[in-house]
């Protein structure tokens, strides 16, 4: 890769049995190359991830303080590249067209004495694998490319081999649900985004308070004294302001005490966003931290692509609306249903709810979207076709990730 600013990258999140992110695998794409696992380069594809990563980028962006899931090709293992990163930062992804030679289960089992995390990847049983089973920490189950009986038949090395499995390519809340109950330990997919819609129509009081701020925020013409008489009646949204306001996302000398300096600083749209984002965070308290994460991404993201393609006028509303891309699954209720209720600009619904892919707010959730999959075929043809800056996407991508991690610290 000649330019960092043509490194794309995205990740997806690994969770546990709660629903809590316990590592990302890294999803790489060169400015040259349609999508790095396409199958052609593997072992271009394991250099460019560690490269970039470790050496452009920067890991701590990528993954935070999670362990980042790196597949390997059989070449990437024969030449110890695994040995050049930290141990407590990544889990070495064995490829599943990597053959379990000897000279493989001896380079294996050197990184499983030096403290590595070992991954056997689209794992189907066969004798020949069993060394590497007996290394092996996790398992990885394509859920798309097994049936019930293979999964269930699989899981019975879990005991036997003292090696937890992870079900993969896991995209409704039914199939989290049916992976739970058969015994899988961790879970990859983008299931925790889909909304489970809950029976009862009324929300719980909590939610249904900031619900309603919600509302007067995307009201057409909006009284910052409104805005201001709501923060000051709420002892919990003034001390998370002053807490806000003073962090390192804005980095002031002076600490700010004062609720009214701390809204002048801020300004009005800025107020917006925050209690935009607080009202979410509130509303999904009962979510996966993941969800509240991948909202905060998506906002900056397409705030980000819109200033970028000069489309200054709808940046905002691109803002709002990545922001609210997830607001079904936190609320548990109908996408469609939620837009009636809160008196958004119809531009921004219909990108929501997809009734429209010719505007550009639609186009920039699209692109986002298509990013976040690691979708570099489709993601390609939207570039060429919006005429879109390539290399300033993928700046804005890891400019929204940091600036998402900060806020969501920051508002903790």
């Amino acid at each position: 890769m000649e330019n960092s600013q043509e490194v794309h990258v995205a990740r997806q999140p690994i969770f546990d049995r709660k629903q809590n992110v316990v590592a990302y695998e890294l999803l790489f794409r060169g400015k040259n190359s349609t999508n790095l696992y396409d199958g052609t380069d593997g072992d271009l594809a394991t250099q460019e991830v560690i490269s970039n990563s470790f050496l452009v980028i920067g890991i701590a962006q990528i993954s935070g303080d999670k362990k980042a899931f790196i597949n390997f090709t059989e070449n990437a293992l024969k030449r110890n590249m695994a040995l050049m990163l930290p141990k407590d930062l990544v889990a070495i992804e064995v490829l599943e067209s990597v053959e379990a030679t000897a000279e493989i289960i001896k380079c294996c089992k050197e990184l499983k004495e030096k403290g590595y995390s070992l991954v056997l990847d689209d794992f189907v049983f066969s004798p020949s694998y069993m060394p590497l089973i007996l290394l092996a920490d996790i398992i990885k189950v394509d859920y798309r490319a097994t049936t019930y009986e293979d999964r269930k038949k699989l899981l019975e090395c879990k005991e036997a081999y003292s090696v937890e499995f992870l079900a993969e390519k896991i995209e409704t809340p039914e199939e989290f649900s049916e992976a739970l109950e058969m015994g899988f330990s961790y879970f990859q997919g983008y299931f925790f985004c889909k909304p489970v819609i809950v029976a009862a129509k009324n929300l719980p009081g909590y939610k249904t308070s900031y619900f309603h701020i919600l509302q007067e925020l995307n009201r057409p013409e909006v009284e910052f004294s409104c805005i201001e008489e709501i923060i000051r009646k709420d002892v919990s949204l003034s001390y998370k302001l002053l807490r806000f306001i003073n962090s390192p996302v804005f980095g002031f000398q002076n600490n700010i005490s004062s609720l009214r300096q701390a809204l002048a600083l801020l300004g009005q749209k800025e107020i917006i966003k925050w209690i935009s984002l607080i009202s979410l965070q509130c509303m999904g308290q009962d979510k996966p931290d993941e969800l509240m994460l991948n909202s905060l991404i998506r906002a900056k993201f397409a705030e980000q692509i819109a200033k970028t393609n000069k489309w200054l006028h709808i940046s905002a509303d691109a803002f709002l609306m990545g922001m609210l891309s997830h607001i079904d699954a936190l609320l548990g209720r109908s996408m469609t249903d939620i837009l009636e209720e809160i008196g958004l600009d119809e531009e921004i619904k219909n990108a929501l709810v997809g009734r429209t892919s010719a505007s550009k707010l639609a186009m920039v959730l699209k692109i986002v979207q298509l990013y976040e999959r690691a979708n570099w075929g489709e993601l390609e043809e939207c570039i060429v076709a919006y005429e879109f800056n390539e290399a300033a996407l993928c700046r804005s991508y890891r400019e929204a990730l940091g600036w998402a991690h900060d806020v969501l610290v920051s508002n903790q």
